[in-house]
């Protein structure tokens, strides 16, 4: 009789990536239209608008004002680099995330005696490992995430000139914002062709400082849920009840500790998408009463591009602590349910990628 190769009865490490990954793309597919919206609210300039003209910024204005603009297909601008973004960054961060923590345990291990068990990582050594395990996974997945939002933004947002900057000195002519408006190639390669004539080769890692920076994000949540866990069992058992978590009340308390996480670290998830969506560009030029800087032309010959803490203290002044959280309910509101579209199809999605995983095994093993 041939030999049956051996079924594979769980996913390996690389197996739970392929899963996680493929249920990161489905919810942030069918929330996508949400996340369109709340990128283009969090790169809004208000003052840019000139007193009394602002915008409507709530999620179902925005998303109204993006179907009559732009129809359907405007829900979906970035869906692509999006999806590759979502995709490689988790692969990115298990790679880098076992490639850190096999060195480390390694290292550990060589100081005890020969024979010992590897030690058990501590879980501030956990969260300080994953911290640094999406700090280079940023840094090699930034770019597809900086094209992203420009084309979720799309040029009929970038092209809003500021209402109340004086047409002196002009940092170009008239002629040249049309030949460049005609020419505007929004596709993905197209973006990046553009990004890299403004800002140079660098212009694709905008942002990545406020991104290292939002790399704690997933520790404040992961610590607060488990403060938040510890609390609720401990109460369930002196009322008598069973000290265990059931998966609706799994997912509330993740939802609060998504959105603890996210209202800490919201200024400058805010920040990073200003400066990756040109919005700081354009704010700069408001402040120096120039006009926005062109399109498809280099910018900051002679000055540099702004920060994280640039844009923080430029919105403060304008419109106070207030002006940090602009856009938040659209970010708590797509990121609560994405959260439960994830926690609802993981197990299914765990089966496709054991299947994808066995189907390989036995492909592998045949050949």
């Amino acid at each position: 009789m041939p030999t049956q190769s051996k079924p594979v009865q769980q996913l390996t490490p690389f197996g739970y990536a392929l899963a996680g990954a493929l249920g990161g793309c489905f919810s942030t597919a069918v929330v996508y239209p949400l996340d369109v919206a709340k990128t283009r609210i969090q790169a809004t300039n208000q003052d840019a608008k000139g007193k009394g003209k602002r915008d409507d910024l709530s999620m179902y204005s925005v998303l109204l004002r993006v179907l009559k603009e732009e129809g359907i297909w405007g829900y979906y601008k970035g869906f692509t680099a999006t999806m590759i973004n979502t995709f490689s960054m988790q692969y990115a961060y298990f790679f880098f995330y076992s490639l850190v923590r096999s060195s480390y345990i390694k290292r550990l291990t060589a100081k005890l005696p020969k024979g010992s068990k590897a030690p058990q990582l501590s879980t501030a050594a956990e969260l300080i490992l994953g911290a640094l395990a999406g700090a280079l996974a940023q840094i090699f997945t930034i770019p597809v995430s900086v094209i992203a939002t420009r084309q979720q933004i799309g040029r009929s947002f970038q092209s809003q000139a500021p209402a109340s900057a004086p047409s002196e000195p002009l940092t170009s002519l008239p002629s040249e914002k049309k030949t460049s408006e005609d020419d505007y190639d929004d596709s993905f390669f197209g973006i990046g062709k553009e990004i890299v004539r403004e800002e140079g080769v660098t212009g694709l890692w905008l942002g990545l400082r406020p991104g290292l920076v939002l790399t704690v994000n997933p520790a404040i949540t992961y610590g607060v849920f488990e403060r938040i866990k510890s609390a609720v069992l401990l109460a369930r058992e002196k009322a008598g009840g069973q000290a265990k978590m059931t998966p609706g009340l799994s997912f509330i308390v993740g939802a609060l500790s998504k959105t603890l996480a996210t209202v800490v670290t919201y200024p400058y998830i805010m920040a990073k998408v200003r400066i990756q969506a040109r919005t700081a560009d354009d704010e700069t030029a408001l402040e120096e009463h120039h006009l926005p800087p062109p399109h498809n032309k280099p910018h900051h010959i002679k000055d540099k591009h702004a920060g994280a803490w640039d844009v923080l203290l430029r919105v403060y002044r304008h419109r106070g602590f207030v002006g940090w959280y602009q856009g938040m309910s659209a970010q708590i509101t797509k990121a609560v349910l994405s959260q439960a579209l994830l926690f609802m199809s993981k197990d299914q999605f765990e089966q496709w990628a054991l299947a994808i995983m066995v189907f390989l095994y036995r492909l592998t093993s045949s050949s």
